[in-house]
């Protein structure tokens, strides 16, 4: 069973957008930790890239809608998923993750999904836009939204067979 936690990334005034974006991209795509980029799945958008085109977005549905986010706007969100080692290949997490974006997303934001592997861990980073593909409206941050990605998350692990986490019996003193 998968580890998840919902992160913002918003525009800080110590950064620009572009680098905001940029440093978490660049992170998930080290090479060393997604075996050489092999462990990386785009939809909708080109990870080399994908800085250019969430700022494009964002430029768009402000033009459309006239609907300013103001100083605290989120550009995207990062989705970290965490395995217990030896309970998954990267290649299955990479896809749990892939799953788990199609479906939380419902098919309507661009993003990036990066198999980090360590010794004692393989993390999945999704990376999405906020702002749709079609520009029309941004992703809603919903009140528990972090709680709805924990119970799609934990599904699709027990979809796949992943093991369930079970608390430690109570032994008697």
């Amino acid at each position: 069973m998968a580890t998840t936690r919902l992160m913002p990334l918003h525009n800080r005034k110590d950064r620009t957008t572009k680098n905001s974006i940029s440093n978490i991209i660049d992170y998930v795509e080290n090479p060393g930790k997604t075996d050489n980029g092999r462990l990386i799945t785009c939809w909708q958008c080109e990870g080399r890239v994908a800085d250019a085109e969430f700022l494009y977005t964002k430029e768009e549905y402000l033009r459309k809608t006239g609907r300013s986010q103001g100083d605290n706007d989120v550009i995207g969100y990062h989705l970290r998923q965490s395995f217990r080692p030896g309970e998954i290949t990267p290649e299955e997490a990479n896809e749990v993750g892939r799953e788990l974006a199609m479906r939380f997303l419902k098919g309507n934001h661009a993003f990036i999904v990066a198999t980090h592997i360590d010794r004692k861990h393989i993390h999945n980073h999704i990376i999405f836009n906020s702002t749709s593909l079609d520009c029309s409206r941004k992703f809603n941050n919903f009140f528990l939204s972090g709680l709805a990605v924990q119970r799609l998350s934990d599904m699709i692990c027990l979809e796949h067979g992943l093991s369930v986490i079970t608390p430690k019996p109570y032994r008697e003193r």
